[in-house]
Formats: structure tokens, C-alpha cells, sequence
């Protein structure tokens, strides 16, 4: 097990890279921030030279890949880290300088269990992309056709255990503050990041993941998944169709090649809109270098290591508070979230709406160019720490994705209105969900499942209350608390003081970050 001094470091080191790149700036500043948090900034910004900018997403990348995807992971979370550093940690492309191919070949060769003439014909030794997890290479199969390979980097695996063993240790103490602190929840925030990473690091599950979202999108003729090469296949490598395609950061060629980036916007907003309200399972990395337009003039997604799902019940309170916003029915989103719980039940629901109002009518009707998103999210975040509204795990990963692909069709569409595109989709989907035949059909499939429970609540009485004659049920074991060996005052306290730091280094790295 890595020890506390060993973490302790790691963040040390961290914090003076990003004390090098500015990021530690605001912190000491701050009258808010604890005595011992200042300490440590000046400790980790010692001979440094800050520089004039704050590059939060540089200072990420230098750290390493872990670094890059967490700092991604924080660009959904501008409570913790503040709206300006999320902007800029949306920045982060994820460009790293490939692993050489001499490394590369043996890794695909083992992945698939045989030499690569075996499967491919030819491949591209210098790669088309190169991320923090995996590259990419293309290549064509032994029966003629053109493929990607996604191969995961050599030693991927490890580095990014060590990293998330410290995120863990860290949040941990962090959470201990108690208060804001508490109500963040940094250690969820963690355990999520590190579910996303492992999902990532299986390209089967990326590989599966793709294909469901395929069969999904068969409604959507216009959004185009690519065809899986399952044989080509494996934990380590991921062989898919290749797609010749303009990249949506390239809007001029689009243009160009008589695309029509209003209608390519359009596409998107309804296929993210199908995805995450009908089919509550949704590509979570929507960015433009994910997303490429065909020659046919669909629109084509790549890179499904992120996924995002979210239960029935959820879709429909999410696509109830969305029309509420859109028609004003501020109530009614307020009684939603009272519904869901997302907000304490001692708050008032007509306080919480006043509230909601006072954020939804300053963008009303207005394009997205107009909508100042700093004042609407600081507006939203302020609802969230009056109304002691806790983070929704389940919604982490839709509220970066819903700012992405806003941003991406803005791009395309400077004068598109999300709210108006959204809003036919959304009321017809309501309609159908919440009309009167959807509310029989779900009391039918209530009374259906709670009949099919009666045979198993019968085995459980006669299980509490055995027939005469019958054998006792064995008693319940006892609580017993596990005495810890001592250690000696010294270890003892060497723990506490690596303790209180990390805690600090914690609060450095997410509270202001």
C-alpha cells in the first residue's frame, strides 16, 4: 500500500508544476483560504516564476495523462474549480507526442494473439492521433478494408492506478473539512473519474459501447456510428471502421465542400437530445475532433470510451425541468426537483422557483451568442448553495456534454437557439411519456412486477416464521471491531501531519484550483 508520505509527495510535485503555470495564483490571495494552505502554496511556488496568464490546462498536460483526463473530468465542475479555469480546462485536446511504433506493434501483436500480417495487410506506423490513454493508426485487413486501430500506450494502466490511488487519498481528506467541502463531495466526484478511466481502459467496452449506441441511433439516419471489427478486436486494441470525413473544427471546408453547417448543427442537437432524453445512453465526449461530417452530408461520431446513461425516472424529470425552462414554468421545474430530491425537503418550493426565475428569464428567447454563461452559471451555483443542493453523480457526466455540444453547435450555427431546437423534440417526447396511455402502461407493469414479488415474499415469511419442527434460522453475527496493532507515537504522528497536509494540498488543488 503507497504510503501517506509517498501521496504527500506526489502532490507536492504536482502543486509545483502547477504553481509554474500560474494555476495557485488566486489561492493565497483568497481571505478564505486556511492558514496551512497558504503555507503550502508557498512552499510548492518557491523560485518559481508565475506567469502572467493562467494556463490551467498546460500545467495539466505537463503533469501527465492522468492529470489531463481528471482535468477534463474538472471542466464539468465549475462549482469546484470556478468558471474561468473550467473554460480553460475545456481546452484540453488531449495531443501527446505518440509512443514509437517499435512499442506499438508488439502491443497489438499481444492484444490479438498473433503477428499483425495475420490481421492487417499494412499499417500506418506514424499515427493519425495520439491521446493520454491510446493512439490511433490506420490500417487496412487482410480482405481489403480500411480500419482504425485505437491501441491503448504500454504502461497506461499503471500510471493511471498510481495517480487515482493519490486523487482517492487526497478527496478523502479534502471531504474531511466538513461544510462546502462535504456538500461537494470530492471523493464522488473521484470514484467516478476513476469508473470513466477503467471504462476507458478496456477497448471492449468502448467496442461495445459503440455498437449499442448504433443500433440505438437507427432512428437518427442522419448521425452515423462506424461498424466494429470484433475479430480485430480486444481489451488492448479496438479495430473500427475508418471514416473519410471533414472535422467539425473545420468549418470553412465544410463550407467548402458544399456542406451546410446549419443543417449539421441541427443534426447534432437532435441526435444528443434522442440519445440522452429517449434512450438515456449518450456519447459523453462530443467535441469537434470527435465529430466528423461524410461526404453523404451525415454527421459521424468517433471515441466512445465515455458513455453517459441515466435511468427512465431521471429522463423524464430532466426533459420536465428543460420545458420548463424553455416555457417558463418555473414552478413546475421547482416541483421537480423537489420530486427528485435534489433539494432538501425543509427548503419552499415557490422560494426555489423565485430563485430559478431570476436565472431563466435573462436568457429567455435569446441565441446562444447573447446568453452570458458566467452569469447564468454563477447564478445556478448560487441556487445550489442556498438551497444545500448536493452534486448528482448520475448527471456529471450530461451537464459537460450538454456544454459541449452547445459549444460545438454555436460553432457551427453562431445564431442557433438551443432552447428553440430542443423545444418541439421535447414537448412531443413529453407528450407521449406523460399522456395518459404512458401513465396506464406504467401502472400495469407496477401491478404486473409487485404480483411477481408475491411468491418471493411468501418464501421470506416462511423464513422468518418456520413451521413447528422446523430447524432455527442461524443467529445473527456480532459487530466486532478489528483492534489495529499499535504503531508508536511517532508514526502516529507523522500519519496526522501527512494527513492535514493532504487535506490542504486537496483544498489547493479543487477548491480554487
Amino acid at each position: 500500500m503507497t504510503t501517506a508520505a509517498t501521496h504527500l509527495f506526489r502532490l507536492l510535485k504536482w502543486g509545483r508544476t502547477l504553481a509554474r503555470h500560474g494555476a495557485l495564483q488566486g489561492i493565497e490571495s483568497d481571505p478564505l483560504t486556511p492558514p496551512n494552505v497558504r503555507r503550502l502554496c508557498r512552499v510548492a511556488r518557491f523560485g518559481a516564476r508565475a506567469p502572467a496568464e493562467v494556463d490551467y490546462a498546460a500545467a495539466l498536460q505537463e503533469i501527465g495523462p492522468a492529470a489531463i483526463k481528471f482535468g477534463q473530468a474538472l471542466a464539468t465542475r465549475p462549482d469546484l474549480v470556478g468558471i474561468e479555469a473550467a473554460e480553460n480546462l475545456l481546452q484540453l485536446q488531449d495531443d501527446l507526442p505518440p509512443e514509437p511504433f517499435e512499442r506499438i506493434k508488439p502491443a497489438i501483436e499481444a492484444a490479438l494473439g498473433g503477428p499483425v500480417d495475420q490481421f492487417f495487410s499494412s499499417i500506418d506506423p506514424v499515427p493519425v492521433g495520439a491521446a493520454s490513454i491510446a493512439q490511433v493508426h490506420r490500417a487496412v485487413t487482410t480482405e481489403g478494408r480500411d480500419v482504425a486501430i485505437k491501441v491503448l500506450r504500454p504502461g497506461v494502466e499503471e500510471e493511471f492506478a498510481r495517480a487515482i490511488e493519490t486523487y482517492e487519498w487526497a478527496a478523502a481528506h479534502f471531504e474531511l473539512l466538513g461544510g462546502e467541502a462535504e456538500r461537494l463531495r470530492p471523493r464522488l466526484v473521484i470514484a467516478y473519474f476513476k469508473q470513466w478511466v477503467r471504462r476507458e481502459l478496456d477497448l471492449t467496452r468502448e467496442a461495445a459501447s459503440a455498437s449499442e449506441l448504433k443500433q440505438n441511433m437507427i432512428a437518427e439516419p442522419g448521425f452515423y456510428v462506424p461498424e466494429i471489427d470484433w475479430r480485430r478486436t480486444a481489451r488492448r486494441v479496438l479495430t473500427l471502421e475508418w471514416l473519410d470525413g471533414i472535422k467539425l473544427s473545420k468549418r470553412d471546408e465544410l463550407i467548402a465542400a458544399g456542406h451546410d453547417p446549419k443543417a449539421v448543427a441541427s443534426i447534432l442537437v437532435r441526435a444528443f437530445l434522442r440519445q440522452a432524453v429517449i434512450d438515456g445512453y449518450f456519447h459523453a465526449d462530443l467535441h469537434q475532433g470527435n465529430l466528423f461530417v461524410l461526404p453523404d452530408g451525415r454527421l459521424a461520431a468517433i471515441d466512445f470510451g465515455i458513455m453517459g446513461r441515466i435511468n427512465r425516472q431521471a429522463r423524464m424529470w430532466l426533459a420536465e425541468i428543460l420545458y420548463g425552462l424553455i416555457t417558463g414554468n418555473y414552478r413546475r421545474v421547482a416541483e421537480i426537483h423537489f420530486e427528485a430530491q435534489y433539494v432538501p425537503g425543509h427548503h419552499d418550493v415557490a422560494e426555489f422557483a423565485t430563485a430559478l426565475r431570476a436565472v431563466g428569464e435573462p436568457i429567455r428567447g435569446l441565441p446562444v451568442k447573447d446568453i452570458s454563461i458566467g452569469r447564468m452559471l454563477d447564478g445556478l451555483f448560487a441556487i445550489t448553495r442556498d438551497f444545500d443542493m448536493q452534486t448528482q453523480p448520475h448527471l456529471l457526466l450530461l451537464q459537460k456534454t450538454m456544454v459541449m455540444e452547445e459549444g460545438v453547435a454555436t460553432y457551427l450555427d453562431p445564431d442557433i437557439n438551443m432552447w428553440e431546437s430542443a423545444e418541439p423534440f421535447l414537448k412531443e417526447w413529453i407528450r407521449s411519456e406523460l399522456g395518459p396511455e404512458a401513465y396506464y402502461a406504467d401502472k400495469i407493469v407496477v401491478a404486473v412486477r409487485a404480483f411477481k414479488k408475491i411468491p418471493h415474499l411468501i418464501d421470506k415469511i416462511d423464513a422468518q416464521y418456520p413451521e413447528p419442527g422446523a430447524a432455527p434460522p442461524p443467529p445473527p453475527l456480532a459487530d466486532v471491531t478489528i483492534l489495529q496493532p499499535k504503531r508508536g507515537l511517532g508514526y502516529a504522528l507523522t500519519a496526522f501531519l501527512a494527513a492535514a497536509a493532504g487535506a490542504a494540498a486537496m483544498f489547493a488543488a479543487i477548491r480554487l484550483f
